[in-house]
């Protein structure tokens, strides 16, 4: 018997693994200045980042980092100048929790709190963390966990002005996903798309548009509710993400299980209950938008391939066909309770696998494309081709060609032809989801290409020990500028680029 040599890893884990801390100081202004190159000129606008910034209480650690407080990070950039704050989202679980200094509420990935499962048994209260992602609408910025509803801060200062239910839309503690997707404009003017879920036997996906601009000719403001609907789907949904096109949402409902026993019995994580069905069978789920040209009809439900899906990159039409890139997984990531985050096995987790199903909406049928066997993870177009053929793609990935690993690089792709650049953050550097800022256009003058602009990543510097934000060229990864923060944030996980108006 042959026994394959093994994979000796390019990086050290113990800088990998020292992201994994407690955020210690919350800065107001504070001045950044390029430790490398210079920022440009024309970048002008707020990156907003979101992710789990408390991660240990009272000497013990959470058990998966998505179990943190959301701390939220705004990088301020005008003139080729910068200016750096974050803040911690005050819900009411952290402000209980800081005064109590111990966790008081067991988190959804499994951390527990005190007392083992007799303490947790029963125990079924959620604790709003606000961690996941972060979006501008209107005069708010809302910090988005899609368990619950979202966070209103302030944009400027990040201060937290409380829990938003959206002028009475949503009820007390109604799902609001924390991944919403932003339309260009397809229908005439620019949109944010979202949806809620309401999980069971038979779940519920309510589809939810907002404007995202003032329009005083039709008595419109940013953040008012421009359409809804809601549809019910046989089975138990697990969505993170969706896509749009101009005329459908597209949700893939996971091959998946959950059995509650363990998590009431106080044994499990709510999470930690998700388990693949093997004879499961996944689904497309197609709900027309309201605004688009199928708008009152019932939704399309096709099957869809063997897998599992996080993040979607982006969905496009062609005549009958929906396409949709997305990364796949061969089955569902996650920690047993008994497994350290800090300390676990590359190697025995899959990969994520960039893939297009092309969706034929007349007689349900799907073929499937894979674009790359480099691991990888949230991915996103140019922003203006949300919906729309787009020839680029920006993604995080492993730094070695096959096989799983900590996100360590950055990759541009193009969709039509597979080439590809590449800026590597390694060996001691590990990189968290990157935002493609376009360059703004000129007015009357040509548009800018779709990957003109700049693509911002914050990076875990493991030989400081504290992270970096590094801004390249979205054509060729060139780099631009690094900024040296005088901060440590773990790994994130969502951000959204807001462009200066003036």
């Amino acid at each position: 018997m042959t026994v394959a040599p093994s994979v000796v890893p390019g990086y050290d884990r113990a800088d990998w693994a020292s992201a994994f801390r407690n955020v210690g100081v919350e800065l107001d202004g504070a001045e950044l200045t390029a430790a490398r190159g210079t920022i440009p000129p024309e970048l002008n606008g707020t990156l907003y980042r979101n992710g789990p910034g408390r991660l240990e209480r009272g000497g013990q650690w959470v058990h998966h980092p998505f179990d943190g407080d959301g701390m939220i990070t705004a990088f301020a950039f005008a003139g080729g100048k910068a200016v750096l704050r974050n803040r911690f989202v005050r819900t009411e679980g952290w402000l209980a929790e800081e005064q109590a200094d111990r966790f008081l509420y067991r988190g959804v990935f499994g951390t527990q709190k005190p007392g083992g499962p007799a303490a947790n048994a029963f125990d079924l209260r959620l604790k709003n963390i606000a961690n996941t992602h972060v979006v501008r609408l209107g005069d708010q910025l809302l910090a988005l966990w899609e368990a619950a509803e979202p966070h209103a801060l302030d944009p400027e200062t990040l201060e937290t002005r409380g829990l938003s239910r959206l002028g009475g839309l949503l009820k007390k503690g109604e799902a609001f996903s924390a991944h919403p997707r932003f339309d260009p404009g397809h229908h005439g003017a620019p949109r944010m798309v979202t949806f809620g879920v309401k999980t069971g036997p038979r779940s519920t996906v309510r589809l939810m548009e907002f404007a995202v601009e003032d329009d005083p000719a039709k008595g419109v403001k940013a953040g008012d509710l421009l359409s809804q609907r809601s549809d019910g789907f046989n089975g138990f949904a697990f969505l993170h993400d969706f896509a749009i096109t101009p005329n459908w949402a597209v949700f893939l409902q996971n091959a998946i299980a959950f059995n509650p026993l363990p998590y009431v019995m106080g044994q499990k994580g709510a999470a930690q209950c998700l388990v693949s069905k093997p004879d499961g069978q996944a689904k497309f789920w197609l709900i027309p938008r309201e605004s688009g040209a199928f708008a009152g009809q019932k939704p399309r439900m096709i099957d869809a391939p063997d897998g599992f899906v996080f993040h979607h990159l982006n969905a496009w039409e062609d005549g009958d066909d929906v396409l949709l890139e997305s990364i796949y997984y061969s089955d569902f990531p996650s920690i047993g309770p008994d497994v350290d985050f800090r300390s676990i096995d590359f190697e025995l987790l899959p990969e994520g696998l960039l893939e297009q199903c092309r969706i034929n909406v007349t007689d349900g049928s799907v073929s499937t494309q894979r674009f790359s066997e480099r691991c990888c993870e949230f991915a996103m177009v140019n922003p203006v081709r949300e919906g729309l053929p787009a020839r680029y793609a920006w993604m995080a990935v492993a730094e070695r060609e096959t096989g799983n690993d900590p996100l360590q690089a950055i990759k541009k792709l193009d969709l039509s032809n597979g080439e590809r650049h590449v800026w590597s953050a390694g060996p001691r550097g590990f990189v968290s989801e990157p935002v493609m800022a376009p360059r703004p256009g000129a007015d009357g003058g040509p548009e800018p290409a779709e990957d003109d602009g700049w693509v911002l990543v914050p990076v875990w510097n493991g030989a400081r020990c504290a992270t970096d934000l590094v801004i390249l060229n979205a054509a060729d990864l060139s780099e631009q500028a690094v900024l040296e923060l005088p901060l440590a944030i773990p790994y994130g996980l969502h951000g959204s680029w807001a462009a200066s108006n003036s």
